[in-house]
């Protein structure tokens, strides 16, 4: 029985994975900030019984404390937050935050979980389809997805070596608590439970790049190769 470790996992995308994983026979291992949301989490389980350790990946030490004896077959580290910048009211505290969680919460959890990763391994990290664009009032979020990808892809060039596979996961909208709180249309948005469905089967078939919705992302992904000055038009006039 493969184990997979899920950071994020009291709700969302994270909770639906844990689920939908432990539907299809994995061991789940469900991280989250509350002890009572994956409590809940283990009740809903029709699969294997799932385990759950209860820690915040903005801290360092608990990350250490609760991953350091962790051997799993797949990690899946997808806890992160989203919030949206005044440009009027500009506020340093709101990026470290988003930082903090967002791309300081995937190396928190990678320090003590590549000391147990072995050939065969796959780590899958969670960016956004935003870092392909310059959205308005992304500032924060975006640029936090775009330097996870990154991350994301150089660990894949110095992993390869060991024999790790490193997936990137780029999701468009997804309905979430997090896009709950949007206040404004998101087009071809899915369900958790489709994301799920989309994000097991992309880590089952080895993808190095798991899209999803797939219209929205090829979308997304063609309109990021156009040129520049191209991409800040659109933007703007998605602003209006």
């Amino acid at each position: 029985m493969k184990r997979i470790l899920i950071t994020g996992a009291s709700s969302g995308i994270g909770k639906a994975l844990a689920l939908e994983a432990s539907r299809n026979g994995y061991h789940v291992i469900a991280c989250g900030r509350s002890m009572d949301k994956l409590e809940s989490l283990k009740d809903e389980a029709v699969g294997p019984p799932i385990q759950a350790l209860c820690f915040d990946v903005t801290d360092t030490s608990a990350c250490h404390q609760a991953l350091s004896d962790c051997s799993v077959d797949i990690a899946v580290l997808n806890a992160g937050t989203c919030e949206y910048v005044d440009i009027d009211d500009w506020q340093p505290a709101l990026f470290e935050r988003v930082f903090n969680a967002n791309f300081f919460g995937v190396v928190n959890c990678l320090q003590p979980l590549l000391k147990n990763l072995k050939s065969g391994s796959q780590i899958a990290i969670v960016d956004s389809l935003a870092r392909l664009l310059p959205f308005t009032r992304s500032q924060a979020y975006g640029a936090s997805k775009a330097a996870v990808h990154y991350l994301t892809k150089s660990l894949e060039v110095d992993l390869a070596g060991k024999g790790i596979t490193v997936q990137s996961v780029s999701p468009g909208f997804v309905e979430t608590p997090l896009t709950d709180k949007n206040d404004f249309d998101m087009p071809m948005k899915i369900s958790s439970q489709k994301a799920a469905e989309a994000l097991l089967k992309g880590l089952e078939k080895g993808h190095r790049q798991i899209y999803f919705p797939l219209v929205f992302s090829l979308l997304i992904r063609l309109m990021g190769k156009l040129p520049d000055s191209i991409r800040v038009a659109l933007c703007k006039r998605m602003k209006m």
